[in-house]
């Protein structure tokens, strides 16, 4: 149950920041400083306004669980 809880938060905090950038061209610039691949930028960006279904696969490369593990959100043990 804590598993599917903890997807779910991780879930909603890449919608979340998504959200927060608004823009596709602000999407592709910071996924791609994050280092996300050229294809998934540009294919999660011209989605700029689908937060929740962008916020599932692709975006799961360029903001990993070690993403969230640096800033510090806690996990279940």
């Amino acid at each position: 149950m804590f598993r599917e809880l903890d997807e779910w938060i991780r879930h909603r905090l890449r919608a979340v920041q998504l959200k927060h950038w608004r823009r596709g061209t602000t999407m592709y610039r910071e996924l791609k400083a994050m280092g996300a691949s050229d294809d998934d930028a540009r294919k999660v960006a011209a989605n700029s306004r689908c937060w929740w279904r962008n916020s599932r696969m692709r975006l799961n490369r360029a903001l990993p669980i070690a993403y969230f593990d640096r800033l510090g959100v806690p996990r279940p043990s």
